[in-house]
């Protein structure tokens, strides 16, 4: 047995890169679909939307841009699913000019697999520049800052943004950022007029939130690759229980899918690189 273990911790480097390029890209291909589990800052959010009244409505802003896409856009497409299936009116909009393009996309997502109807079930603004002017703007009259919508139509012609005035009137705002915009939300919006933030962002920039959610300055937070995974495997849960058969890519639960694998074949090989030390080490 010690034997083995000598010459199994002297395995060549090239086969524990082939054994690692397996376990990432494998799990891409063929993905085992691990269960998620929310953390408590995930959980909060989901349980926000998920209690709210049908007709409510929440604004997802999507202040990034594609350096951030694969762990910040999961977050934005499967908070806008919830949103759909809850019967919460999602408003889009952007701080950021390259988000626009992407938040776009992810309605185009939505309206392939659940259906969902523009100016009816959601309203997507797109880009307005200057994130002080617009985020006070809105605290005012959402019209002075939007409006049109990002396809030219009039607000007031918009049947889901009836009633709709300020913050008073949204239920809820999250910030999907790899940057510190969703800061600036929460000195203009919720110091200023009281309005309920939540943040999605990237788990390097994630430390520097926690303390406005022990504040009570953010409902709570999607952070990294995991949070987006815990809120997308819920959702699509959600969608296979109202019978819906064609869900879309869960790429953020691929990814932790193929993190985890990863990371447990690196530890593995930690274990029997010590196991081969110390086995060498007795035998000497």
């Amino acid at each position: 047995m010690r034997d083995f273990l000598i010459k199994l911790s002297k395995i060549e480097r090239r086969y524990i890169y082939l054994a690692l390029f397996l376990a990432l890209t494998l799990p891409l291909i063929f993905p085992p679909n691990f269960p998620q589990k929310m953390s408590p800052t995930v959980k909060s959010v989901f349980e926000f939307i998920d209690t709210l009244p049908p007709g409510s409505h929440v604004l997802l802003s999507a202040d990034y841009d594609a350096s951030v896409l694969p762990e910040v856009d999961p977050m934005y497409r499967a908070v806008l699913k919830h949103c759909i299936l809850r019967g919460v009116i999602p408003i889009g909009m952007t701080l950021y000019p390259q988000g626009a393009v992407l938040a776009l996309d992810a309605f185009k997502e939505a309206e392939e697999y659940l259906g969902a109807r523009r100016d009816t079930d959601y309203v997507f603004l797109g880009y307005q520049a200057g994130y002080q002017a617009v985020i006070l703007g809105i605290g005012e009259n959402i019209r002075s800052v939007f409006p049109k919508d990002y396809f030219g139509t009039p607000i007031d012609s918009i049947p889901a943004m009836r009633g709709v005035k300020n913050y008073k009137d949204i239920a809820l705002v999250i910030s999907f950022s790899g940057s510190s915009i969703p800061i600036t939300w929460v000195i203009y919006a919720y110091s200023k007029y009281h309005q309920k933030v939540a943040a999605a962002v990237t788990a390097v920039s994630a430390a520097d939130f926690y303390p406005y959610i022990q504040t009570g300055q953010f409902v709570g937070m999607l952070a990294g690759m995991k949070g987006a995974a815990e809120y997308e495997y819920t959702v699509g849960k959600i969608m296979k229980d109202n019978g819906i058969e064609k869900l879309p890519p869960a790429k953020a639960v691929k990814g932790m899918d193929a993190n985890s694998i990863g990371h447990i074949l690196i530890m593995l090989f930690i274990i029997i690189g010590n196991l081969g030390y110390f086995a060498t080490k007795r035998r000497k």
